[in-house]
């Protein structure tokens, strides 16, 4: 029988001690032989979640008017980078483009970037927006990205992607929640001494509860500082998470849209955990950018628009209205994703009044 991802790192656990949950994540999501993204589609209904774009054509539509409204109010540039993190199989960037084309200025000025490593995701986006307006180019890294002309810059559930570590407050002071292996070679959850060093958080956490920090969080907010800065523009981030500092385990593991239990199958299910609003817009401003307040996705969406973009497609379309309502409703109601969502921006210079906001 071929050796799984789970039997590898219980000999590594063993051999080299318990393992931090950020890297535990980071290996069920990202090894090459073994890991989630490595080995099976994770998007639409033969993954194992669906995104706002997969919900409706209006979120991209509108996402990509703020895009227009934001290269607008930078002066409408003749160069401009409109840049997607993670853009999945490209639905979200084709909706955008299609509403892009309402301002044939826009579409002239762009060069369309999408930050990707994934060779077999490139060939995805590649099939998606084959008859685009405007053909992208591939980059690894926020790093590659040239700052000669000012950015526009797409993050739609990225955060969440970029794990961390947990700490937990004990009566006898704080320990890191590492994952283990018990005496039967299943993982298991353990607690493991904080060396000397440990920032305790700002907010009140009692005896049992759980922070999470995320390092790579952090980066990420600090890498688009760096890049706004230097080019001018705009990064936006949405995202499932907190928008103020508090405890909480969020930890979860999706399989075929169910939940399940985070340690039982490494590899076989998406890992997440909740997008800190708060560490990553605190990280962009000790980088030297501007950042707005953070908003629940319906408010963000309302401010741009979407309601009368709904009654618009159920007015041409009368027989999709109900189908329509409940997209609508899926995106914005508190109940849905209206609130759980969060959009915040990453921006320079600090006169930039960005939409939707």
């Amino acid at each position: 029988m071929a050796e799984t991802l789970k039997d590898r790192l219980v000999r590594e656990i063993v051999l080299t001690g318990p393992m931090t949950v950020a890297d535990y994540v980071t290996r069920c999501l990202h090894d090459p032989k073994g890991g989630y993204y490595a080995t099976r589609p994770a998007l639409g209904e033969r993954g194992d979640f669906i995104t706002a774009p997969m919900v409706s054509q209006m979120f991209g539509e509108l996402i990509g008017l703020w895009a227009i409204e934001t290269w607008t109010r930078l002066g409408a540039p003749e160069r401009v980078r409109l840049v997607e993190v993670g853009p999945g199989d490209g639905t979200l960037m084709s909706d955008v483009l299609r509403a892009a084309r309402l301002v044939p200025g826009f579409l002239q000025a762009v060069d369309l970037i999408l930050i990707e490593p994934s060779a077999p995701l490139r060939a995805e986006q590649a099939r998606r927006l084959a008859d685009a307006d405007v053909h992208p180019r591939w980059l690894s890294a926020l790093h590659q990205i040239e700052t000669d002309a000012p950015v526009i810059l797409i993050a739609n559930e990225v955060l969440d992607c970029l794990p961390a570590r947990q700490f937990i407050k004990t009566e006898g002071g704080w320990a890191e929640r590492r994952i283990g292996v018990t005496d039967d070679n299943e993982l298991t959850f353990g607690l493991t001494a904080i060396a000397d060093g440990f920032e305790t958080p700002g907010f009140e956490v009692e005896p049992g509860q759980i922070i999470e920090i995320s390092e790579q969080q952090a980066a990420f907010g600090r890498d688009l500082a760096s890049l706004i800065r230097a080019a001018s523009g705009a990064a936006l981030l949405i995202d499932y998470g907190r928008s103020k500092p508090e405890a909480g385990d969020t930890l979860q593991a999706l399989r075929r849209h169910q939940k399940v239990d985070p340690l039982s199958t490494p590899g076989e299910a998406d890992l997440t955990q909740w997008a800190d609003f708060p560490l990553v817009l605190e990280a962009a401003v000790r980088g030297g950018a501007d950042v707005t307040g953070c908003v629940g996705q319906g408010a963000f969406l309302k401010a741009l628009g979407i309601e009368a973009r709904a009654q618009r497609l159920m007015q041409g379309r009368p027989e999709a209205a109900p189908v329509i309502q409940r997209q609508l409703d899926r995106l914005t109601a508190p109940d849905q994703m209206g609130e759980l969502f969060k959009a915040a921006a990453i921006f320079s210079p600090r006169s930039l009044a960005l939409p939707g906001f």
